[in-house]
């Protein structure tokens, strides 16, 4: 059968990708079964022109539907490239049989379809992984007891903990479940269900992240409940047995299949992407070779703008570890902000100094520690007027890169600025912040911290965030995590610590008043390459 028209369309405006190498065949809704007599459906996209086993298999496994954008970004662009790609959906989604159970049946249904390629006349027995987000946990979840036929991997914007995405910190991440489950819930229903149900979204936002109970006025908003939003709300501890055998991170440090992963600065799952590449590191010795890019990229741009390069990448590494002789090597490369210069170092993170730089009762950052204990700054949370969120590494419209301007002149956001640097100065690494607080007002707070590029004309723009709750009292250290970045401050721009009571409603907003002082020996702590 031949390829959709709209599949062919869609891949034609994808203008960064290589040309074809041969022409590719289609077959549609295969029926897969599994052990429970369940069946999932598949879709076969393959190149003509050959025999069909010379070609390797790439395995595609999707809560999302089929169709668009995977039908061109995965199953044809790749298939012209000379790979069989089978991209099946989810039990309980996309028409595949059964009842969908997010996380919960992902790996015993890749085993069983790894075992029915193994009967197909086109498998040589040659398998690699792809696929993004959730798509990449269907692979760690199969890569969890990996088959034989598994040779390579490549997971873009990748998940492994489905818990640590909800949950930053303890802090809920409000938008990035509400439009993350709306995902899941439609978007295998079709693109127009899906388009009509994100509008829906964005029309009743307000409402209901400003309701007291956001998970139920979703319900009365979209005119029904998402499974994925009120299981993961109701259910904010990690170790609740909700959660129970869904974080996948034990996979990395088990797998020897060579395996790239793809990111992105602000990308909601770059601290994920990070961990699994850690993880990998522990098999190093036996498995030879993992790869990392991380690109000026959200968990969506990574497919806009960044498609030639993500694609490029991932080509190289199937194609090297599939079907040339001559694997490439490991390396990490990294998108140097704010310009986006690519650099490439053998591992991430590479070597690295951590500079202190203490805050100052004027509003400065300086590296002299201050020598006396004197508040320092104040910052308060009004439940009425929660500072709101702007840039960072969320699923929301003003992800990535953003002026901070605006936010950083309201009363509940507090600043503490470098001197011109008179110097380059290259961050790479995580960054964090030790601060010593007094809390008052309520049994718990949040705080939320961000490093800043101030330019030479006063803008401040957003790098790298991080959150946390702690609980009320007398003055306490705390230390906020904030994502890894890579990023070189020039010379004349100036470096800031940004403080405040939260980013709403990328985080869910405390319905209760506070007021949080910082203490002298408070300090930004970024490591210097």
């Amino acid at each position: 059968m031949k390829v959709p028209r709209s599949t062919k369309f869609f891949r034609r405006t994808l203008r960064r990708l290589p040309a074809p190498k041969y022409g590719v065949g289609y077959e549609p809704g295969i029926r897969i079964p599994m052990p429970d007599g369940v069946e999932l459906l598949g879709d076969h996209y393959f190149p003509q022109g050959a025999e069909a086993r010379e070609f390797p298999t790439l395995l595609v496994r999707s809560p999302y539907g089929r169709g668009f954008p995977w039908a061109a970004v995965y199953g044809l662009a790749f298939a012209e490239q000379g790979f069989h790609v089978l991209i099946q959906s989810w039990r309980g989604t996309g028409g595949s049989g059964g009842t969908v159970q997010p996380w919960r049946d992902v790996g015993p249904d890749g085993q069983a379809t790894v075992a029915w390629l193994r009967g197909q006349p086109w498998f040589d027995g040659r398998l690699g992984l792809l696929g993004p987000s959730a798509m990449a946990y269907a692979a760690w979840a199969l890569a969890a007891d990996p088959p034989p036929e598994l040779k390579a991997m490549v997971v873009h914007v990748p998940l492994h903990d489905p818990h640590s995405f909800f949950f930053r910190s303890g802090a809920f991440a409000l938008e990035d479940a509400l439009i993350a489950a709306t995902a899941f819930e439609t978007q295998h229903l079709g693109p127009r269900r899906f388009i009509h149900t994100m509008w829906r979204l964005a029309r009743g936002l307000k409402r209901i992240v400003d309701a007291e109970q956001p998970v139920e006025q979703y319900a009365r908003e979209m005119g029904w409940q998402s499974p994925v939003l009120a299981g993961a709300a109701a259910h904010p501890d990690g170790s609740d047995g909700y959660w129970q055998g869904t974080d996948l991170i034990g996979a990395a440090s088990l797998l020897e299949v060579p395996t790239l992963v793809v990111s992105g600065w602000s990308d909601v799952a770059l601290d994920q992407a990070l961990q699994q590449y850690g993880g990998l590191a522990r098999a190093e010795p036996r498995r030879g070779s993992r790869s990392l890019l991380v690109g000026p990229w959200t968990h969506t741009s990574a497919f806009q703008q960044g498609i030639g390069t993500v694609f490029g990448e991932s080509l190289a590494w199937l194609r090297g570890h599939l079907v040339d002789p001559m694997p490439p090597k490991g390396r990490a490369l990294l998108a140097m902000g704010p310009d986006a210069e690519w650099r490439e170092e053998a591992a991430w993170p590479p070597a690295a100094v951590p500079v202190t730089w203490y805050a100052q009762s004027d509003g400065t950052l300086g590296q002299e520690v201050p020598d006396s204990a004197a508040t320092i700054g104040a910052f308060e949370h009004d439940p009425a007027d929660p500072a709101p969120s702007i840039g960072g590494s969320y699923l929301g419209g003003s992800a990535g890169r953003r002026e901070d301007t605006k936010l950083e002149r309201r009363a509940d956001v507090v600043t503490f600025s470098s001197s011109p640097l008179t110097d380059v100065v290259e961050v790479i690494g995580s960054v964090a912040t030790d601060l010593t607080v007094h809390v008052s007002g309520t049994e718990e707070a949040t705080i939320f911290a961000r490093l800043c590029d101030v330019d030479k004309r006063g803008r401040s723009w957003n790098v790298c965030d991080g959150i946390t709750q702690i609980s009320a009292g007398l003055d306490r250290t705390v230390s906020v995590a904030m994502s890894a970045t890579a990023y070189r401050f020039l010379p004349g721009h100036r470096i800031r610590l940004q403080l405040s009571a939260g980013a709403h409603p990328r985080f869910a907003a405390s319905r209760q008043a506070y007021r949080v002082e910082l203490q002298a020996g408070s300090a930004l702590v970024i490591p210097v390459v």
